[in-house]
């Protein structure tokens, strides 16, 4: 499959609307974070990073895996209407559960462990989140390659939040309500495209029965394992720099973090477009899959590197625009930290190809032992390296993860050829 072929293919079309939204959604919280810093602290940052860190760990519970395997079944039945509706009808049922036993959870949780009660304020004002992320319906979107509305609701959500951010958040005592912001503008946007989605494509509730929805809990259950693990080692490190460091410290790496998830975000975004694609390639001819495969991720992986280089070169400006006291010391992490993204952008388009070929338990199995590697080795450097150790474990580990993944399908990429 030559460039100037694929540049004529639908799918570059499709990749051009889903990037105007997606740069938005990147863009966005670099916008938000130097306001939310001046007016609420480095202190204040890094409650709100940890607020949003704890919630984004819950949506992989509300998720339970429909943004794998939901989306690769999407994908494959497009065409099929009866499977379709099935799936989406049991999908949603399986989440309005879950979401329901989080929220009362969590509840409980905020109002009466002390950790957490201290800013309870904060953690409840929070929960919309995971509301907003139970409506989300853009895994169906991917499945069945609807960029349009993927960037719509993407848009619509993120400027709900950045126009409650700044006209709502004031004093350095309205951090409680950042994250409510977040929240608000998931609720109306996927809401919006929840209602297109139901009257477009026809989608009905009523056939999905309880053991449908027992079943699909059963059979999800590996890929929901793995993708809490894998939240964990994404979500969990400032909330552990905040446990051992302070708040202070959870601010300057909530800072670095937010510049580098960008770029890691990016990347599961990128994952996403690319995913339903693949998995329908090899689905009906493996050879076009791996050339459509290549070429996407090599572009993308260059793409990567020019711009790690650049913030590399560029670490002190980005750090002064976001408005922190501790500038130099934040820009030497951030150095060290553009290394992520690289080893991220290999791993990611290997866990592709495991995926679609269904090495489900293979990449549960590493990924979990990763992610423990990772957690661990994060506790027991910190003390003596602080936060450059956690960011050289971040590092290694996900250097480790993509030779794994590399190990498992090297057999089956030469039997391809």
């Amino acid at each position: 499959m030559g460039v100037l072929k694929v540049l004529k293919e639908k799918s570059i079309t499709n990749f051009m609307v889903y990037g105007i939204g997606q740069g938005f959604n990147l863009v966005t919280p670099l916008l938000v974070a130097p306001y939310l810093i001046s007016v609420c602290g480095e202190d204040g940052f890094g409650k709100i990073s940890t607020g949003l860190a704890i919630s984004f760990l819950l949506i992989v519970i509300i998720d339970y895996g429909s943004d794998i395997t939901g989306v690769k079944e999407v994908a494959v039945n497009r065409e099929n209407k009866q499977k379709l509706e099935k799936t989406v009808g049991t999908t949603y049922i399986a989440k309005a559960l879950l979401v329901t036993v989080v929220l009362a959870f969590m509840s409980i949780l905020y109002l009466t462990v002390p950790y957490f009660s201290k800013e309870k304020e904060l953690y409840l004002l929070a929960l919309p989140i995971l509301v907003g992320q139970f409506i989300n319906p853009t895994w169906v979107f991917q499945g069945v390659e609807n960029f349009k509305w993927i960037t719509i609701l993407n848009i619509l959500s993120k400027v709900i939040y950045v126009a409650g951010v700044f006209c709502f958040i004031k004093t350095s005592n309205d951090y409680i309500y950042a994250n409510l912001w977040w929240g608000l503008g998931m609720i109306i946007a996927n809401t919006i495209a929840f209602l297109y989605l139901k009257n477009h494509y026809e989608i009905s509730f009523k056939a999905t029965s309880f053991n449908e929805v027992k079943e699909y809990l059963k059979d999800n259950f590996s890929i929901f394992s793995s993708q809490a693990v894998l939240s964990l080692q994404m979500y969990s490190p400032v909330i552990l720099v905040k446990l051992f460091m302070g708040d202070a410290a959870a601010g300057m790496y909530a800072i670095v973090e937010r510049i580098v998830v960008m770029f890691r975000t990016y990347i599961l975004l990128f994952f996403n477009y690319v995913f339903p694609r693949v998995c329908y390639l090899l689905d009906t001819n493996a050879k076009k899959a791996i050339r459509f495969w290549k070429l996407f991720n090599g572009a993308n992986f260059i793409f990567i590197a020019i711009a790690m280089l650049l913030l590399f070169v560029l670490s002190i400006p980005v750090v002064t625009y976001f408005k922190a006291e501790s500038v130099n010391e934040i820009s030497d992490l951030l150095r060290l930290g553009t290394a992520i993204p690289l080893t991220f952008a290999l791993s990611v388009p290997l866990k592709q190809l495991i995926l679609g070929w269904n090495y489900n338990r293979q990449y549960t199995r590493i990924t979990m032992i990763m992610v423990v590697v990772n957690l661990t080795g994060i506790i027991a450097v910190m003390p003596f390296y602080k936060l450059q150790g956690v960011l050289v474990t971040f590092i290694v580990t996900e250097f480790v993860t993509g030779l794994l993944f590399l190990s498992v399908i090297k057999n089956r990429l030469k039997h391809v050829y």
